[in-house]
C-alpha cells in the first residue's frame, strides 16, 4: 500500500472509463463506485450550469460587455398605418455590469465543483488501485463534521463574503473603466467601457489640477495628525505617571473624558465654536484681544491649522492612554540601574522609555496614519471640506481624497471618478502599510522567532 497522493492528471492518463468519463459527466466516477448521492450532486450541479449558461450566463455576459445598446426613450412604430411614438424602456448598463459579473463568479463556483469532481474520481482511482474502503455518503458527511469541521464552519462565511465583498468590490473596480458619470446614468442613459481614460484625467487631465493637491493634503494631515497625537499623548502619560504627582486618577479621568464624548458631538461643537462668529470669536474681541473675526474655519491655512488642533484634541487622549499602560508595565530595574549610573531624566526617556513604547505602538501608527488618510469625521463634520476653492473640481481647500470621494459620488454623481479615487486610496494605503510595517522592529523581532 502507498501513501502517494494521485494526481488528477495522472487519475485521467491512467484510469478506467469511469475517471476518464468523470471529465465529461460530473460524478460518473462515483455512480460507477456506487456514491450514488455524492455522484447526483455533481451531476445535478453540471445540469443547472448548463441550463444556466445557455439561458442566463450568455446573455449576462454578453451584456457585461456592451453595457446595454438599446437607451431609454421614444422610437417611432407603425400601428395600423399610423405612426406611433412608442416609449422603450431600454437597456440598464448598471444592471447589465453586476449580472455579467455574478455570472462570472457563478462560473467560478462552477469550476471549482468541477474540480472537486475530479478530485473525487482520482481519490477513487487511488482507493481503487490500494484495495482501500470506499467510503459511503455517510462517511463522507460525518468527515466534514469531525476531521474538516473546519471547512463546513467557513462554508456559509465564505459564500457571504463572496456575493457582499467581493462581488461590491469588482463591480466598484470595474466602474473606475467606464463612463459611469453625471452625464451617463441608468437607465435614462448607458455608459460603456472606456480603458485606462478615468486614470489618465486624474494624473494629466482636467482632474489632475484637484488630485495632486488634495493628495498633496491628505498626506500632510495625516502625517501630522498622526505625528502629534503620537507625541503630546506620550508627553501627556510621561506627565501623568510623574513620581509625586498628586490625584493621578483624578487628571487621567479629566483627559479621558473627551473619549466619553461622542465624536461627532466633540466636532460639531468645535465647529460652532470657532464659527467666524462662534464664541471664540466673540471672547476674544470682547477682551480686546483681536478687533475682527479671526477665519478660523473660513480661510484655507487658518482651517487646516484648526483641523489639526481639533484633532489633537480629540486623539491625544487614546495614545495617553495606551502609553500610560505601557509606561507602567516598564521593567522598573532598568530605569533604576540607569538612574543610579547617574542618567538624567532625558537620557532614561531617549534610551529605555521612549524605544519601548516605540516599539509596542509602532503598528499602531501605522494604523492610526492609514486611518487618518480616511478619517471622513474629522474632516466631514469639522469643515465639510471647505472652504471652497474655484480651482478644485468639486472639492474644497480642505477635502481629503475620502471626502472629495464622497462629494463625487453624492453631489456630482460622477461615479467612475470616485472609483479611480478609490482604487488610489486603497495602493496608497496598502503600499505605505506593507513597507512600514516590514521595517519595523516588532516585525522583524517576530520573524526571528
Amino acid at each position: 500500500m502507498t501513501n502517494t497522493n494521485v494526481t488528477v492528471s495522472d487519475a485521467l492518463k491512467n484510469g478506467g472509463f469511469d475517471i476518464k468519463l468523470s471529465a465529461i459527466i460530473m460524478g460518473f466516477a462515483n455512480f460507477a463506485n456506487k456514491q450514488l448521492i455524492k455522484g447526483s450532486l455533481f451531476l445535478l450541479s453540471q445540469i443547472v450550469f448548463l441550463i444556466a449558461f445557455f439561458t442566463q450566463i450568455i446573455p449576462a455576459v454578453h451584456g457585461l460587455i456592451t453595457l446595454g445598446t438599446q437607451t431609454q426613450g421614444m422610437v417611432t412604430k407603425e400601428i395600423d398605418g399610423i405612426k406611433l411614438q412608442v416609449a422603450v424602456d431600454g437597456d440598464n448598463s448598471m444592471l447589465m455590469l453586476i449580472f455579467g459579473l455574478a455570472a462570472l463568479i457563478f462560473c467560478l463556483v462552477f469550476a471549482y465543483i468541477y474540480w472537486c469532481n475530479l478530485k473525487s474520481a482520482a481519490t477513487l482511482y487511488q482507493l481503487k488501485n490500494e484495495g482501500s474502503h470506499i467510503p459511503s455518503f455517510k462517511e463522507d458527511v460525518l468527515t466534514l463534521t469531525n476531521g474538516r469541521f473546519h471547512m463546513t464552519l467557513m462554508a456559509v462565511p465564505l459564500i457571504g463574503v463572496l456575493l457582499f465583498t467581493i462581488l461590491p468590490l469588482v463591480y466598484m473596480i470595474c466602474l473606475a473603466f467606464t463612463n459611469y458619470d453625471h452625464n451617463h446614468l441608468p437607465p435614462k442613459s448607458l455608459f460603456d467601457w472606456v480603458g485606462l481614460a478615468n486614470f489618465g484625467n486624474i494624473f494629466s487631465g482636467r482632474m489632475a489640477g484637484t488630485f495632486f493637491p488634495v493628495l498633496s493634503w491628505t498626506l500632510i494631515w495625516a502625517v501630522f495628525a498622526t505625528v502629534t497625537n503620537f507625541f503630546f499623548g506620550i508627553i501627556l502619560a510621561l506627565l501623568i505617571n510623574t513620581k509625586g504627582l498628586q490625584l493621578k486618577k483624578m487628571w487621567r479621568t479629566i483627559f479621558v473624558i473627551t473619549i466619553a464624548v461622542p465624536q461627532f458631538i466633540s466636532l460639531l461643537i468645535m465647529r460652532n465654536l470657532l464659527n467666524d462668529e462662534g464664541p471664540v470669536n466673540a471672547l476674544l474681541q470682547k477682551i480686546g484681544i483681536i478687533s475682527h473675526s479671526l477665519p478660523f474655519l473660513s480661510d484655507p491655512i487658518w482651517a487646516k491649522f484648526s483641523i489639526i488642533f481639533v484633532n489633537m484634541w480629540i486623539g491625544i487622549p487614546f495614545t495617553m492612554l495606551i502609553a500610560t499602560g505601557i509606561i507602567m508595565n516598564l521593567p522598573s530595574e532598568q530605569i533604576e540601574a540607569a538612574e543610579i549610573d547617574g542618567a538624567s531624566k532625558f537620557q532614561v526617556f531617549k534610551s529605555i522609555t521612549f524605544p519601548q513604547i516605540l516599539l509596542i505602538m509602532t503598528p499602531n501608527l501605522i494604523q492610526q496614519f492609514i486611518g487618518n488618510i480616511n478619517n471622513f469625521n474629522v474632516i466631514f463634520l469639522l469643515t465639510g471640506g471647505g472652504p471652497t476653492n474655484s480651482h478644485y473640481y468639486q472639492a474644497g481647500s480642505t477635502d481629503l481624497l475620502v471626502t472629495w470621494l464622497y462629494k463625487l459620488t453624492v453631489t456630482a454623481a460622477d461615479y467612475n471618478l470616485a472609483s479611480v479615487i478609490g482604487i488610489l486610496i486603497f495602493v496608497v494605503s496598502a503600499v505605505f502599510s506593507l513597507l512600514a510595517y516590514t521595517r519595523t522592529a516588532s516585525y522583524k523581532e517576530g520573524t526571528a522567532k
